[in-house]
């Protein structure tokens, strides 16, 4: 008898099951999360050559970022670090609350506040007496200006020109200013300067230096050379330095001070010493302020002279992760792609959804973890390097140790983990759906093309080309609101583009077939393989898209704003010369004035008072001219009225400054000038286009000169010669310092130059995008060549040498590299067309010019970048053996 097997019934799995296997119930083994960790960590270790690119993508960013906030922590401590250190000896400050100027005291009033001035040596010997000083230390300072050896301005700057007065202590030196050299000046005609200003204008002892106050220029001879560690000359101001008695005519009175330092004897506090210096003191004429109020004071004003180097790292940082972040969607969806069958696996063999989003979301964890390590070391050696790379002789900044807070690495953390993660959400749900039935594929199928997206791009395209064009058929200012409207028009133009490519990429890189055809088998291989998955090629020509609209856009803004300011200055000033003291708070000496109108050569020299208008709640700039000479050194435009319409209550005021105020000629306007605050009613008489030169208001010159900060004074001197030469203009004004001689030329350049900025910023930019997108090129071949190892074989199989499979690999990056730029320049210059219209408004003689030079570059980087990019994976394609490729599984 033969045994009968036992059948055991089994259920049959078919493939419609597979595919429609719902998800199993959520585990509850506590061995779930760690055995997923263990996938995800494995999955990383096992493509850690294919993340290199996307983890060194995230570390410019992150190390960016990173670095910008040490470096601005690192500066900040510094400015505390040596303010706290000028005022380390200074306990107390007294000041007077109404300190005026030598050069104009009120009626019966000294410098120092109050009818006899209240800070003078009775009040210093009176506070040495207080319970718990030390020492009084007078002061008298001021500021001053000086001429470097060549007879140049040197380091003009705005609170960083400071002047003080030498005042040795009973030992005979100032313990403030230390002399290293020399001795101590002795006399109106004799100064000292600190080390850096002496070595910055190449000046020596023994040198007679020119320079001025406020007024006159005057020369003294150089004595000795002192240091200091106060940060506002330490980061490009200047230091001179007078004796008692000539400091105290300068900037105060005889007998008088500009303030009285106090020290503490051991064991006194600073607000105690403080309170009891103030019952000494008049309460409406002198106050008292402890050093570290002080110090903390300085510090901030010095750090606001460096802020602005905080800004343009944090700008990089931005655009890196931008572009960044297209880098890791298309890393991980072509991973996902590539490993299609082994998440099928996991769904059949009961992984839910969830947990293989989860799994996939925490190899993106992982892989931001490590960008975001590598991104803050990285990012330390930046730290480390700005102060080097934008410090100058003329402005530098603070050293000190680097500061690393919790806010620097919570960053990194945040950006590095944050960007990656994020960007790694979509391919993750995309993976989520993959069906169980795909593991029963002998091949990968190529990603199904969405029907959806096709129209969504083309409406966000065509959203932000409409709202473009209707910026540049209305928009007639800079406004927030336009500006709002210009950023998500330019933003909803480079999103539709992006979402858009797969379907344009067919179309555009067919267009290459004449190119590609003069490489034989070779481009035609390169093209189809293109094809053969356009939305791979989309998202890898997705970073060069982003880099290129971006600084194609601004850089041709920026050139056709310089070319509209050069046109603006030029077309604005009629005069050859222009002498010009740069602050309403100077004025030019009379004396000057005439001295300029006898040069020989000098047709006309009108002068022009400067000051502020208040109109409509803000302050504008107003000119005071004399209308019957204005008009041979301005050229002015006037839409309505004219220059010959002021006179004493009546102003013209620009295109611009009309249109955000509301007024028109023949209005009455409320307005006040300088330092008057009794508003006065003055008519509107002119309105004209804008012009640098005349600034925002036009008034005749004595009503401007009888409010202005400095009486009766005058700021510019504008100049129409034949002949005349910059240096007699120079010798003329006394090679004052104070003032500035320039050409027409050279105003020109200047007002042309507020664009270099931008230009380098463009620059800067263009190198970051230039970098990203060819390491996700590099990384999109080195995956397409793993992907085609067999392919590769074949054609090595049946004929094809190594040479070939390189040019091969070449022309296909650079094909991709020549898609996204041309979409990128598209976008940008459609970009410009479209903003050019705010800036037109303001400037009207703008028009949109090509920066030639740049576009050409960003075209030539092009195909360079792609071919430089395709140099590691077109090795790699070309080292596989034949044999060893078409075994490959």
């Amino acid at each position: 008898m033969t045994a009968t097997p036992t059948v055991t019934a089994t259920p049959t799995v078919t493939v419609a099951a597979l595919a429609n296997t719902p998800d199993p119930p959520p585990a509850t083994t506590a061995t779930e999360s760690p055995a997923m960790l263990r996938t995800a960590l494995r999955n990383v270790l096992a493509h850690k050559a294919r993340l290199l690119m996307t983890v060194l993508a995230i570390c410019l960013g992150v190390a960016f970022a990173s670095g910008t906030l040490v470096f601005a922590d690192s500066t900040a401590a510094a400015h505390r670090a040596a303010a706290s250190k000028d005022f380390a000896d200074t306990a107390v400050t007294v000041t007077a609350l109404t300190p005026v100027t030598a050069a104009e005291p009120p009626p019966g009033t000294a410098a120092g506040g109050g009818p006899d001035g209240v800070l003078d040596d009775a009040l210093a010997a009176k506070l040495a007496e207080v319970p718990g000083v030390a020492a009084v230390r007078p002061r008298a300072d001021g500021t001053a200006v000086l001429n470097a050896a060549d007879g140049g301005p040197l380091r003009v700057r705005p609170g960083a020109n400071l002047a003080a007065a030498y005042t040795p202590g009973a030992d005979g030196t100032d313990p403030r200013h230390p002399l290293v050299e020399g001795r101590a000046p002795v006399g109106a005609d004799e100064i000292a300067l600190d080390r850096g200003t002496a070595a910055a204008g190449h000046l020596r002892l023994g040198d007679a230096v020119t320079l001025a106050t406020d007024g006159p220029a005057r020369t003294a001879r150089l004595t000795g050379l002192v240091t200091t560690t106060d940060t506002r000359i330490t980061a490009g101001g200047t230091l001179v330095l007078f004796d008692r008695a000539t400091a105290q005519r300068l900037f105060a009175t005889p007998g008088h001070w500009t303030a009285l330092d106090v020290s503490a004897t051991p064991g006194t506090g600073q607000y105690e010493l403080a309170r009891r210096i103030t019952e000494l003191l008049p309460a409406d004429r002198a106050e008292a302020t402890t050093g570290l109020a002080l110090a903390d004071q300085q510090a901030r004003y010095v750090g606001t002279l460096t802020r602005g180097y905080q800004k343009l790292p944090l700008v990089f940082a931005g655009v890196s992760l931008f572009i960044g972040s297209f880098l890791v969607v298309n890393t991980f969806t072509m991973l996902i792609t590539r490993r299609t069958r082994e998440i099928a696996l996991l769904r059949a063999v009961g992984a839910t959804r969830r947990q293989v989003v989860r799994s996939l979301l925490a190899e993106a964890l992982l892989v931001g973890l490590a960008a975001s390590a590598a991104g803050f070391v990285l990012g330390l050696g930046i730290a480390e390097l700005l102060p080097g790379l934008l410090g100058t002789d003329g402005d530098r900044l603070p050293e000190g140790p680097l500061v690393i807070g919790p806010r620097p690495v919570a960053a990194a953390l945040f950006v590095g983990v944050g960007v990656t993660v994020l960007a790694a959400w979509l391919p993750a749900r995309r993976a989520a759906r993959i069906a169980p039935v795909e593991a029963l594929r002998a091949a990968e199928r190529p990603a199904a093309r969405s029907r959806l997206r096709p129209v969504a791009g083309a409406g966000l395209l065509l959203l932000g080309a409409g709202l473009l064009v209707a910026l540049a058929g209305h928009a007639e200012d800079a406004s927030e609101a336009n500006l709002r409207n210009a950023m998500l028009a330019c933003g909803a133009l480079v999103v539709g583009l992006i979402v858009l490519a797969p379907a344009l990429a067919a179309p555009a890189v067919r267009l290459t077939g004449p190119l590609t055809r003069r490489f034989g088998v070779t481009g035609l291989l390169a093209r189809q393989n293109v094809l053969r998955d356009p939305r791979r090629t989309a998202a890898t020509a997705a970073t060069l898209l982003v880099s290129t609209a971006l600084v194609g856009g601004l850089a041709t803004v920026g050139h056709s704003t310089g070319r509209a300011l050069d046109r603006q200055a030029a077309a604005g000033l009629d005069a050859d010369w222009v002498v010009a003291t740069g602050s309403t708070m100077t004025g030019i000496d009379p004396e000057a004035v005439r001295r300029v109108a006898t040069v020989p050569g000098v047709r006309t020299a009108a002068a022009v008072a400067d000051s502020t208008l208040f109109l409509g709640g803000t302050v504008r700039e107003v000119s005071g001219v004399d209308p019957a000479t204005a008009g041979r050194v301005l050229r002015l435009d006037f839409v309505s009225g004219s220059l010959q319409d002021l006179g004493p209550g009546r102003i013209a005021v620009s295109r611009s400054t009309a249109r955000e105020n509301g007024l028109t000629t023949g209005d009455r306007v409320t307005t006040s000038i300088g330092r008057n605050r009794e508003p006065a009613t003055v008519t509107v008489v002119g309105v004209y286009q804008d012009n640098p030169t005349a600034r925002d208001a036009l008034a005749v010159r004595e009503d401007v000169q009888r409010d202005a900060f400095r009486p009766g004074s005058v700021q510019r001197i504008l100049v129409r010669a034949d002949g005349a030469t910059a240096r007699q203009l120079r010798t003329a004004v006394g090679d004052n310092p104070l003032l500035r001689v320039e050409s027409r030329a050279e105003l020109v350049r200047a007002a042309g130059g507020v664009t270099s900025s931008l230009l380098s910023l463009t620059y800067g930019l263009l190198g970051i995008g230039v970098l990203i997108s060819a390491l996700g090129i590099v990384n999109t071949l080195v995956m397409s060549v793993t992907e085609r190892t067999r392919e590769i074989g074949v054609l090595r199989a049946v004929g094809m040498d190594r040479a070939a499979v390189r040019r091969t690999i070449r022309l296909e990056a650079v094909t991709v590299a020549l898609f996204g730029t041309v979409l990128g320049l598209a976008a940008g210059l459609f970009g410009a067309w479209g903003v050019g219209a705010l800036a037109g408004g303001a400037v009207p003689q703008y028009r949109l010019e090509l920066p030639w030079p740049t576009l050409l570059l960003i075209c030539l980087a092009s195909p360079v970048v792609g071919a430089l990019a395709a140099a590691v994976p077109a090795r790699r394609a070309a080292g596989l053996g034949p044999l060893e490729a078409v075994a490959e599984r």
